[in-house]
Order: structure tokens, then C-alpha cells, then sequence
């Protein structure tokens, strides 16, 4: 028996679940990365008006997760993309960077962008799989030679 589909939805992240996926991510970041070359957002910043949250299950169990920030009028930031150690290698990061495209189209962004660490290699490759290219920093992120900025073309 094959194990059932991975379903992505719209949650709020002040659930347990989604809780535990970002603590899970923070660990990630964490251990890649010093302090100052770590740029989450928090759980009041994902309940904003302008951010939606996503989670990945299969069978009820969440997997993942990805937040979609409005940026401006046209344009928007990829944010909290986490897939836990049992799930990577699935394809959940590509249904949930589907997922949060979608949202993004619905809602006319134009564009999407994202900063990502230079040794997070799992998610360069699934941005540059995607259509995402290199940019300059964007926002207030500092140009600091760990990030990766990246964009993307609606």
C-alpha cells in the first residue's frame, strides 16, 4: 500500500504543529548559521494581514512548511520554507513552493523573491530548479557574502 497523498493547506502558524515545524527550522537555520545570518520571521509577523501560511501533511502529519509575505503591490517573499529530515527528498519543498506560487498569481504578485543561506544547497537547487535566479539584497537584508538572493517572474 502506497503511503497517501501530501495535501498542502492555508493553516495559522500559532498551531502546535506549525509551532513545532518552526522550531524544527529554526534548529535547521541554526546549525548552519550564526545568529547574524538568520533572517526568520516570528509567529505575530506570519499572522499579519499581508502573510499566508502553508503546511504540508500526508496522512494528518505535517511535513512542512512555507510562508508567502506581501511585499508590495506587485510583489512578494518566500519565507519559513522547512521540510523536516523524514519528509526531505519527497518533493514536499516543490509542492509547497507550488502552493505558495499559486497564492502569489491569486493575489497579482508579479514577482517573488526569497534570501536563502549559501550552504542551505537542498534549497538553492529547488529555487534554481524552479525559474528563481540570483539578485542582488533586497529590502533590509545586508549584503553579507552568506546570503542568496533570489527571484523569481510570475
Amino acid at each position: 500500500m502506497s503511503d497517501p497523498p501530501v495535501a498542502i493547506a492555508e493553516e495559522r502558524p500559532d498551531q502546535p504543529e506549525a509551532a513545532e515545524l518552526l522550531r524544527q527550522s529554526d534548529a535547521f537555520g541554526a546549525s548552519l548559521y550564526p545568529p547574524e545570518h538568520r533572517y526568520p520571521i516570528d509567529v505575530p509577523e506570519l499572522l499579519e494581514k499581508n502573510a499566508r501560511f502553508f503546511v504540508a501533511r500526508r496522512g494528518g502529519q505535517a511535513l512542512g512548511c512555507m510562508a508567502l509575505v506581501r511585499t508590495g503591490p506587485d510583489k512578494g517573499e518566500l519565507k519559513r520554507c522547512f521540510v523536516t529530515d523524514a519528509a526531505r527528498g519527497q518533493g514536499v519543498d516543490f509542492r509547497l513552493l507550488q502552493a505558495a506560487e499559486a497564492a502569489a498569481r491569486e493575489q497579482a504578485m508579479r514577482v517573488i523573491q526569497l534570501e536563502t543561506g549559501n550552504l542551505n544547497q537542498a534549497a538553492l537547487r529547488l529555487y534554481r530548479g524552479n525559474g528563481f535566479h540570483e539578485r542582488g539584497p533586497f529590502g533590509d537584508y545586508p549584503d553579507n557574502g552568506v546570503s542568496v538572493f533570489m527571484e523569481k517572474t510570475l
